[in-house]
């Protein structure tokens, strides 16, 4: 094997695939990427973990065509490191040479066939614009569990009904939805998945930038996958399986108190008033007509409050939230203004936008958080 590519182009390449190779790797072949250069001018790069897969094609002068597997943490290291020059790679027996410039690298090569075969990308499902699919990605992930124990929560629920995409997570203390449009490749469509929120979160900020990102769907058979593509890297993973829970009717059918704050005013102030909570403790909210104010802290503790403005509809209401969570979901806003919709104190809030103070506030996207009990 014998060919050239550009230092960015390769350093790019290498990077994109090496996302998806495994910490541990439980056979050390899956420590390697799969690299693949067609006589036609193309140089592939693969990888796999046996959950998600990734792979991406880039132009190159080649020379001698053939497949060779390397150490990609390796690979990804010397690639970013290397001067801004046309970088030749070759094979010599069992070790891969790599010229840039005046830097050389030899590296061993592994066994090619005892690498899995990578799976086979599903038919296409349909198409979302990049930037919003990044977007929306990044507003629903934060409310996905962390935790290992609960595999189900760590996913988020995709759920495709004609033209509309609803993405939701939760972590049992805050639930994000996120409803977006999308090009369906077939009209009508109507399927469920659940993506494990790492993975989606990595892949719509890699290929966001690129334009259009291609969703593709195998579901109901043997292995469910999901695949993305767009501007020739593409990328599967097996879904999480199991049922999720059936969180869309933790939404209140209506919330007769809200109220209506700037969002970065609050966003300032929730963050000074939350330095003298301890951790877990809660950041208390009192809404009144006019005012909302904060408070952090009590007894002999370091304390701290703060009003901003607000307009309140309906009775006056105290309540106390993670000052974290709080801050996750009015950081979701893109919204010059942040709705506060209440039932009860001791009920589930809902966070929404709104582009004016006195307008309707914006269903496409609503964060429900878990109010923190009081003593007393």
């Amino acid at each position: 094997m014998k060919f050239r590519v550009e230092r960015d182009v390769l350093a790019d390449a290498v990077t994109w695939a090496a996302r998806a190779l495994p910490s541990r790797p439980p056979v050390p072949v899956l420590a390697g990427l799969l690299l693949e250069a067609d006589p036609e001018g193309v140089l592939r790069l693969s990888s796999f973990d046996y959950e998600v897969s990734a792979r991406v094609e880039v132009p190159a002068e080649v020379s001698d065509g053939g497949t060779v597997l390397v150490s990609g943490k390796l690979l990804a290291d010397i690639s970013r490191s290397l001067p801004g020059k046309p970088v030749d790679v070759s094979t010599d027996g069992s070790r891969v040479s790599l010229t840039c410039g005046a830097s050389r690298f030899t590296l061993l090569t592994m066994p090619v066939d005892e690498y899995p075969t990578l799976p086979t990308m599903p038919e296409g499902t349909g198409a979302i614009a990049g930037d919003v699919f990044t977007h929306a990605v990044a507003q629903v992930t934060i409310a996905a569990s962390r935790d290992e124990t609960l595999p189900i929560l760590t996913g988020v629920r995709m759920e495709i009904e004609g033209d509309v995409v609803t993405l939701l997570a939760t972590d049992r203390y805050r639930l994000a939805m996120r409803t977006l449009p999308w090009r369906p490749s077939t009209p009508g469509v109507s399927t469920v998945a659940l993506v494990r929120a790492r993975t989606l979160s990595e892949v719509s900020k890699a290929l966001g930038a690129a334009g259009d990102v291609n969703l593709a769907l195998s579901t109901g058979g043997s292995t469910e996958l999901i695949g993305f593509e767009a501007a020739g890297r593409r990328t599967t993973s097996l879904l999480v399986d199991g049922e999720y829970p059936k969180v869309r009717s933790l939404f209140p059918a209506e919330s007769p108190t809200h109220a209506v704050v700037d969002t970065h005013a609050l966003v300032e102030a929730v963050r000074r008033v939350a330095l003298v909570a301890e951790r877990n403790t809660p950041v208390r909210l009192g809404f009144t007509d006019g005012v909302v104010t904060l408070e952090a802290g009590q007894g002999e503790d370091a304390q701290a409050s703060e009003a901003v403005e607000c307009t309140l509809t309906g009775e006056e209401i105290s309540i106390a939230f993670n000052p974290q969570f709080l801050l996750d979901g009015l950081g979701a806003l893109t919204t010059p203004f942040a709705r506060l919709s209440f039932t009860q104190a001791q009920k589930p809030a809902v966070i929404s936008g709104q582009a004016e103070a006195d307008g309707d506030d914006d269903e496409t996207y609503r964060y429900l958080i878990m109010p923190v009990r009081l003593a007393g």
